[in-house]
């Protein structure tokens, strides 16, 4: 389960907004709201993330139990 909370808090402190987050990603901010309320993201989309926001211990987040 990834823990949302964290990873919104990580994106608000790089200064993006879940908009931008979601382009980065390929998604549409729609798309990436309901995976943000379900805790669910595929593979790619979570390294994408991790390399984009320079995530250090992605495991704390999108590998939390």
């Amino acid at each position: 389960m990834i823990r949302t909370d964290e990873l919104k808090g990580l994106i608000a402190k790089k200064g993006l907004t879940q908009a931008k987050v979601a382009r980065m990603i390929n998604v549409t901010p729609k798309t990436f709201y309901e995976k943000m309320k379900i805790g669910v993201f595929g593979s790619d989309e979570i390294q994408i993330m991790i390399d984009e926001l320079n995530i250090e211990n992605p495991a704390e987040i999108f590998f939390a139990k």
